[in-house]
């Protein structure tokens, strides 16, 4: 018996399309389609907690996750929509003029990361004037995650930014710091020597670039299209600025050890709005 046509061109099928498939066989031909509603939107990605999907559907439609307005498809149709780290198996995608679509979010096991040696100061500050540097900080960083750069660079594969590395902590990880339990870690490490160049994955406009930072030391942010941000901590030098559109590859800065770091390596993160992503997904580290 031959394949069925949807296994061919959408790969990435998880266990709800398959169990549509299954419908699909008994279901009249003229009420498939809406069955198979994703293969309109050649939805793509990893259907895991911090994973992504990304799609095409008619230019400007409204999008809606989860119940929440999103944004708008690009101009040539296309939108990416992320999956939390700490995801519910079910996320539901609407797109105007279409029927609603439930996706299914497999589960990412986590592990713990202890991390020892670090400086009181960037665990539990308490110093008045240092609690309102972080206060400013977080509002400049704030400002950067609100960025919705009308474009869809998302849409390209991501390349890693760095040539050569060894990965010292993973995505997701339960930390615990200086033995106290802290927020889960939202990057993927990357250690290498100070100074190794740091490239951009993909096409972005610059919307932060901040040389000393407390908590992340020399940190870059890059805007990707509707508010998927990418994020370069630890950095020993910056070679762009805010404004600037740096195209895939173009070098962005060096690896470093400042802020809230014990040794040379660059942490890289991925958030889609008000959600964590893990950026290995997107890359295949």
């Amino acid at each position: 018996m031959e394949e069925p046509e949807v296994l061919k061109r959408a790969p990435h099928l998880n266990r709800r399309h398959l169990c549509l498939m299954a419908v699909a066989a008994a279901t009249p031909a003229a009420a498939r389609a809406d069955l198979f509603n994703f293969r309109r939107f050649d939805l793509r990605g990893r259907f895991v907690q911090g994973g992504y999907a990304k799609g095409t559907a008619e230019p400007r439609r409204e999008i809606w996750v989860d119940g929440k307005p999103q944004g708008l498809t690009s101009a040539e149709g296309h939108f990416i929509i992320g999956f939390d780290r700490d995801a519910p198996e079910l996320c539901t995608l609407e797109i105007k003029g279409e029927k609603p679509l439930f996706i299914d979010i497999d589960k990412t096991e986590y592990s713990i990361q202890r991390v020892d040696g670090l400086p009181p100061s960037t665990v539990t500050p308490s110093d008045p004037a240092l609690l309102q540097r972080i206060a400013r900080e977080r509002a400049l960083k704030d400002e950067a995650f609100a960025s919705r750069e009308d474009a869809d660079w998302f849409m390209g594969r991501f390349s890693k930014p760095l040539e050569k590395y060894r990965i010292s902590g993973r995505f997701g990880n339960q930390r615990i710091l200086n033995g106290e339990p802290r927020s889960p870690h939202y990057g993927i490490d990357l250690a290498a020597p100070t100074g190794t160049p740091v490239f951009a994955p993909q096409t972005a406009r610059v919307v932060l670039a901040e040389p000393d930072l407390h908590f992340e030391g020399g940190l870059i942010l890059l805007d990707h299209g509707q508010g998927l941000i990418s994020m370069y901590l630890h950095l020993s030098a910056i070679d762009v600025k805010k404004g600037d559109i740096v195209p895939k590859g173009a070098q962005i800065g060096r690896v470093g050890a400042t802020g809230r770091a014990t040794g040379p390596h660059l942490c890289w993160r991925l958030k889609w709005r008000d959600r964590a992503l893990d950026p290995s997904l997107m890359s295949g580290i």
